[in-house]
């Protein structure tokens, strides 16, 4: 199993190399075309905008230039407006959870194009308008690079979504714009909770000066996102010489064989290192986390109870449920899998 998991790294490091060098190119040409696009960076070690959702699923974060300063709205105003710009006789549901509204006096320094109707709408920077000029520019990218014949778009979708082909198979990317609000934190992040030894408080300051994040994905609201900070609690997870990064990566393995392969999982990475989070927090002795075995079924027993409950807690916003959108047959099927493995717990792989 070890061996099956270090090849796993190997073959999907190969794939971040190729998949981060047609979206260098990709995101250049599109901030050639509209400053407020950044390009994406290419890097020789981690590059902290692309994300391993499974072998063949990628989430891209596209930072967004020119807002700079920002502070979160401590008004409530109504928004009565349609994503045309047109008046509703009643006014839009508000944000919950892990959304929110994004004005643009939120920003003390703006790019004029941000106060443009392509993607404003009576003072608010609007996700869906902002995703709709991307996709545009992503479609022209694709052609000005000559990257027809490799990458291609994947249609009805309210996301933009891409599909590549690399040296050893077809992948599929989420391109996601994104606000990146830096030495802030936000005020629905209910974390740390009271009276937690995990992390410890140092470590949080830390965690939380590297901010979060708002992305482009609802047509109204912005959603929060902290990939910097969940970031840095997987890099310090063992300093204390523990195991949970190798029990992530064997039930990252499982997932991907045995419980929940596919093309497009129902359970991602990002369930997985969820479910790592709240076990860290819950056992946060380092004598927990000796033995690999028990450390392990530690895991199993808790993904197996949120995938059977429909729900899971988001980390830091703790009223969001990450599995709320899931599809109920495909995680009893997960469900059904974990409990037969929780049974009689021996390893059989493809």
């Amino acid at each position: 199993l070890h061996a099956q998991v270090d090849l796993r790294r190997q073959q999907v490091s190969q794939t971040v190399e190729e998949v981060q060098r047609v979206i260098h190119r990709l995101t250049t040409e599109i901030s050639n075309q509209d400053i407020r696009f950044q390009a994406v960076p290419y890097s020789e070690t981690y590059n902290e905008h692309i994300k391993v959702l499974a072998p063949s699923q990628f989430f891209v974060t596209v930072p967004l230039r020119g807002l700079a300063g920002y502070s979160e709205a401590r008004e409530q105003r109504w928004r009565y407006y349609t994503l045309q710009g047109s008046r509703l006789p009643c006014p839009l549901r508000g944000p919950e959870g892990l959304q929110q509204w994004l004005e643009v006096k939120q920003f003390m320094k703006t790019l004029w194009q941000w106060h443009e109707a392509d993607v404003n709408i009576e003072g608010d920077i609007v996700p869906a308008k902002v995703l709709q000029v991307f996709r545009k520019l992503v479609e022209n990218a694709m052609t000005t690079c000559h990257l027809s014949g490799k990458v291609r778009m994947l249609t009805h979708r309210s996301a933009v979504w891409v599909a590549m082909e690399t040296s050893t198979c077809q992948v599929e990317l989420e391109l996601v714009p994104t606000v990146e609000i830096h030495r802030a934190w936000s005020r629905k992040a209910q974390w740390p909770r009271c009276l937690k030894r995990w992390p410890s408080p140092d470590r949080v300051e830390c965690i939380k000066s590297f901010g979060y994040n708002l992305l482009a994905y609802s047509s109204y609201h912005w959603q929060l996102s902290f990939l910097r900070a969940e970031r840095v609690l997987l890099e310090q997870l063992d300093e204390d010489g523990g195991c949970r990064r190798r029990c992530l990566q064997v039930l990252r393995q499982l997932k991907e064989d045995v419980w929940c392969p596919g093309r497009r999982p129902v359970i991602t990475s990002c369930h997985l290192q969820t479910v790592l989070f709240w076990t860290c927090e819950k056992y946060p002795h380092s004598k927990d986390w000796q033995d690999v075995g028990k450390a392990f079924l530690r895991l199993v027993r808790k993904l197996h109870k949120c995938v059977s409950q429909r729900f899971l807690k988001h980390y830091f916003v703790p009223t969001t449920n990450l599995l709320r959108c899931a599809s109920p047959s495909e995680l009893d099927a997960v469900a059904h899998k974990l409990a037969l493995f929780l049974k009689n717990p021996q390893i059989s792989l493809p």
